[in-house]
């Protein structure tokens, strides 16, 4: 048997008692300890938590009374007080070394507030969210946005137990058992300078080679899928210190938020690495492109434009001269504010596997294009480099690499010349 482990459950004890003894029962079963956090809003509890709602809600700010009598006027106030004090005492039992994972389960409510909470627990946490809402499409991105969460979709409501909905929270409660008993935990290193890579499809073959040559130069890479959680994630984690410098050769997110494409990764692409100030390799991989897949407005708009069909779900669309223009002025605006050194190579060849000579996506005159404008608005003229490669090529690796590892080594003798 593994060393027995914390495990807090989330739960509104109110409405949800017999499924919680249900997994307080099953965890301890597995010789963990199941600490009950209630956050009940509506109605007592028929039986107290480990953790009673009447202190989540002190903690909050409110008594208890308050919001229950909020509940019913402003639910949201009430249950924004519920989450701030959960998460306060979820906290303080992580930093006594109480908690190793997190469980929530329950119904849209439930969801919320367990989520909100996970997702201020760090990186390796194991953490599991049950839920008839996980597969739900308008609000599964608030409940885990950039963090690593792990939702079961029960399909069935939390409510009352039956044997389908038993074969769920089993399935569940293992899962967050199964990753306590196997976890790394939060206290991740590396002895080696981190290097984030953002990347997809279109540019892989740039990126799996760059990230060997990375290695022998003495890098840890971490590659980053630029999908719009995945460079949004990167972006993140720089903010927050965890990585040494960037090859961010993926940017197409820019193109993505500023034409409502599928990869959106939010307003704030590259701005991070911008007011960290570590050394940064940006490449324009994505932004030859729009990502319309399932979007049936978009691609009547854009009808008369390259398009190349991956499958159902996923359909990229040629970006304009005029579109690129665009990109390269917010591209232009961000980097002139950057605090670290930096590089924009441009392989003159096109810039992914889709944008070169005889693919459909190939159009040199909008690539052209966003080069123009980016000269033009770009302060630091010498930080732009071009190539005669296309990007999609392990000699574009190869050029990426070492103008980002001479941008590391110019940090770091700017670093040794301001300490002395």
């Amino acid at each position: 048997m593994a060393a027995k482990k914390g495990i807090v459950i989330i739960c509104n004890l109110d409405t949800r008692g017999e499924d919680i003894i249900f997994v307080k029962d099953l965890i301890e079963g597995r010789g963990h300890d199941a600490i009950l956090l209630d956050f009940s809003m509506e109605e007592p509890p028929p039986f107290a938590g480990d953790i009673p709602c009447e202190e989540v809600a002190r903690r909050g700010g409110m008594d208890i009374a308050e919001v229950r009598a909020c509940y019913r006027s402003d639910r949201d106030r009430a249950t924004q007080n519920q989450i701030k004090g959960a998460a306060a005492i979820v906290d303080e039992l992580y930093a006594a070394g109480k908690v190793h994972g997190i469980f929530g389960v329950g119904g849209g409510t439930a969801t919320l507030v367990a989520t909100s909470i996970m997702k201020k627990l760090p990186f390796g946490m194991p953490k599991v969210m049950a839920s008839p809402m996980a597969a739900h499409p308008r609000y599964i991105d608030k409940y885990v946005g950039t963090r690593d969460l792990t939702m079961h979709h029960t399909v069935l409501d939390i409510v009352k137990m039956n044997p389908l909905l038993k074969a769920q929270i089993t399935n569940a409660v293992g899962a967050i058992c199964g990753m306590v008993e196997m976890t790394m935990g939060t206290d991740i290193t590396f002895d080696k300078p981190v290097i984030a890579i953002s990347a997809f499809g279109f540019g892989e073959m740039a990126v799996q080679t760059a990230m060997g040559m990375l290695e022998e130069a003495g890098f840890a890479p971490v590659v980053c899928h630029a999908q719009g959680k995945g460079d949004r994630a990167m972006e993140e984690m720089i903010a927050d210190g965890v990585f040494h410098g960037v090859m961010d050769i993926c940017t197409g997110g820019i193109m993505e938020h500023l034409f409502g494409g599928n990869r959106d990764p939010g307003p704030d692409r590259l701005m991070a690495t911008v007011e960290a100030g570590i050394p940064a390799l940006f490449a324009p991989c994505g932004l030859d492109i729009l990502s319309y897949g399932g979007r049936d407005d978009k691609l009547a708009a854009t009808r008369d434009r390259p398009q190349y069909v991956q499958d159902a779900l996923r359909v990229q669309v040629r970006t304009t001269a005029e579109e690129l223009r665009q990109a390269a002025d917010v591209i232009a605006e961000r980097l002139n504010r950057a605090r670290g050194p930096f590089t924009f190579l441009i392989p003159l060849r096109g810039w992914s596997s889709l944008d070169r000579e005889g693919r459909e996506i190939w159009d040199p005159e909008a690539d052209a294009a966003f080069v123009e404008r980016l000269k033009q608005k770009l302060a630091n003229k010498s930080a732009i480099k071009e190539v005669d490669l296309n990007l999609y090529t392990p000699e574009f690796a190869r050029a990426a690499v070492d103008e980002f590892v001479r941008l590391f080594e110019q940090a770091n003798l700017r670093a040794a010349a301001s300490a002395q």
